[in-house]
């Protein structure tokens, strides 16, 4: 790299850098490795480049580059298609669980409630509540209102510790590998199903309230939320920009694969068996199971070069700030910091933008709805799913077979759109839609197929939705979910798009918020979607699903304000008139240049890095 003498391991940095010929180097690099990125097939090799921007030196002045790393198996190299498989087995046992663990809820909830009544009344009798059967006594609209109060709390449980984690575990993953961090989370999330499983085999000695405890480990470590961010930085890490959408689609896949199968799967062993106990059994080994794999069989997508990388600037980092309290720690505006990167500034420099002019309305404009609908869609999807089992089973009487089954159809019905019907229909109407953008942009923007495909998933969710609420029998709500499935398309749509908005760099901080947003999420959708179905079942049961109809017809018409091809081209990126520190602080070029200050000098010691550590690449 120009005016900068290459280091190995143990050599003491140069006392004096080039400064500003280490910022062209470090912009020259970034275009020769984005070219060569786009360029890079979706199983091609995850090696870095030796031009690599984001590794190439540290702040230490450590050159990463330089370093030589072990030979690797051709076999054996970081790719969706190595997760994919186990990340399965994780999904296998989540979806199993889903209808036994409300259940599960409403049977503890239940007889909670009837022993409670028994003893304000001495003459009320009710038939012993049994866990695993269908208990036609609980499926009233007092027991199920509480059920839905429990769930709420349940999910805010869940949810803020989710939130509070998902970014620290984002930064871990930078400086340890997505492999660890995942392995980490999962282990949270065994630990929340031993305890489930506890309660399920000692229903009469345990409290409803334990399973509270179970959403706290659960949420310690992230939840699914996190799992599902860091599986999406994974495939990032190992994917061409113009694979991306494809590579999330099986990401999602295997999620919609796990909800398809394994309600399924315990179905048929509920059947089979008689023992709910032993769907819970076969969900923890599952995770155990991908707990293992992603430790000792999946390869891990950041090198080690990269990740010293990263510990060295995060080592930096830390020496320069003053020290926090707990409180600075946990202050909510620190919490949301991360979520200022979906707001760039118009007119002026960012650190996701560094250049004069800092970011388009448009760009903005896009960067805002993307994100809205992203969370929109992930929010009710995840928040309106108890809800839809609690209002079938209440309205057609059904039980954890007939439960399984209606969300195991609806999930295959997901799976066969997301590796099917998606992949035709992107290599049918993506070339005839596609407009071919200027070649010097470095942010393309959306494609006109991109933004078509999410406005019609958007108007299926919508008629989804509005399908529930007038749905007078079990084959009507089942074609209503089977609307609601092939809208599914949407999701990785949504998160292809945002990335092509943002230069490859920021793509760690992007991803980070959108994966903060979704932790938000999980808060929220969950407890209002209970809430309004605690409120008016026995009322107006379907309203629920005449708000989610609303919400998304307000979506669909918001989707009419993203335009493609909205982007800057790499001239515009390199023009920056500000120039960023480690800190997001800016200083002036001309500054830099007539300033011979000490400070000046200690900056000039080190690369000026264009954007702010990733929060959850």
């Amino acid at each position: 790299m120009t005016g900068i003498a290459p280091q190995t391991r143990g050599d003491t940095p140069p006392a004096d850098v080039d400064y500003h010929s280490s910022l062209r180097a470090r912009s020259n690099a970034a275009s020769a490795h984005s070219e060569h990125h786009e360029q890079t097939p979706l199983l091609g090799d995850n090696r870095p480049s030796r031009d690599s921007d984001e590794t190439s030196l540290s702040p230490s002045g450590h050159d990463y580059d330089n370093e030589d790393e072990s030979p690797r198996h051709n076999w054996w190299k970081a790719s969706v298609f190595w997760l994919f498989p186990f990340l399965i087995l994780y999904m296998l046992g989540f979806g199993g669980t889903a209808v036994p663990k409300i259940n599960l809820m409403v049977t503890l909830v239940c007889k909670d409630y009837m022993a409670k009544k028994a003893s304000q009344n001495p003459g009320f009798t009710y038939l012993p509540v049994i866990i695993g059967s269908d208990n036609a006594q609980c499926q009233i609209p007092e027991v199920q209102s509480q059920v839905a109060r429990f769930q709420l709390y349940y999910n805010l449980v869940a949810g803020v510790l989710s939130a509070l984690v998902c970014p620290r575990l984002g930064h871990l993953s930078d400086r340890h590998g997505r492999t660890r961090v995942i392995a980490l989370s999962t282990l949270a999330t065994v630990v929340g199903e031993a305890i489930t499983l506890f309660v399920a085999a000692q229903p009469d000695l345990v409290s409803v309230n334990v399973l509270l405890v179970a959403a706290f480990v659960d949420g310690l470590g992230g939840s699914f939320t996190t799992i599902m961010a860091l599986t999406a930085s994974y495939a990032s890490d190992c994917t061409a920009p113009a694979h991306r959408s494809v590579a999330f689609g099986y990401l999602y896949g295997a999620l919609f694969s796990g909800l398809a199968a394994g309600p399924l799967l315990a179905a048929i062993l509920i059947k089979r068996t008689g023992q709910v106990l032993d769907v819970f059994t076969a969900s923890l080994v599952l995770h155990i199971l991908f707990l293992v794999t992603i430790l000792l069989v999946v390869p891990e997508s950041l090198s080690a070069r990269r990740q010293a990388g990263f510990r060295d600037r995060h080592r930096k980092h830390l020496h320069d700030q003053p020290p926090t309290s707990l409180w600075d720690t946990l202050n909510p505006k620190h919490l949301l910091t991360p979520l200022a990167v979906l707001l760039p500034p118009v007119g002026r420099p960012s650190p996701l933008f560094p250049n004069a002019g800092g970011a388009t309305p448009a760009l903005r404009r896009n960067i805002i709805l993307l994100t809205t609908l992203d969370t929109l869609a992930f929010g009710v999807a995840l928040g309106s799913a108890q809800v839809i089992i609690m209002y079938a089973e209440y309205k057609f009487g059904w039980g954890n077979v007939e439960s399984s089954l209606f969300i195991s159809s609806i999930s295959i019905i997901r799976v066969l759109n997301l590796f099917v019907i998606y992949p035709i229909i992107t290599a049918i109407f993506q070339p005839a839609l596609t407009q071919t953008p200027a070649p010097q942009h470095h942010i393309p923007g959306s494609t006109p197929y991109e933004i078509t495909l999410i406005r019609i998933s958007i108007l299926l969710d919508t008629l989804g939705n509005i399908g529930y609420a007038i749905a007078f029998n079990g084959a009507l709500m089942t074609f209503s979910g089977v609307i609601l499935a092939l809208g599914g398309m949407g999701v990785p749509t949504l998160q292809s798009a945002l990335t092509k908005h943002v230069p490859r760099e920021g793509l760690g901080q992007i991803l980070g918020a959108k994966g903060l947003l979704h932790a938000l999420a999980r808060i929220f959708a969950p407890s209002v979607c209970s809430l309004i179905y605690s409120v008016t079942v026995g009322r107006f049961t379907p309203a629920i699903f005449v708000v989610l109809a609303a919400v998304f017809g307000a979506a669909a018409a918001a989707s009419w304000w993203i335009r493609p091809f909205v982007g800057l081209d790499d001239a515009a990126l390199r023009s920056s008139a500000l120039l960023f520190n480690e800190e997001g602080n800016t200083f002036s070029r001309a500054e830099s240049e007539g300033s011979e200050s000490e400070s000046e000098e200690s900056e000039a010691a080190e690369v000026v890095r264009l954007a702010d550590e990733p929060v959850l690449p």
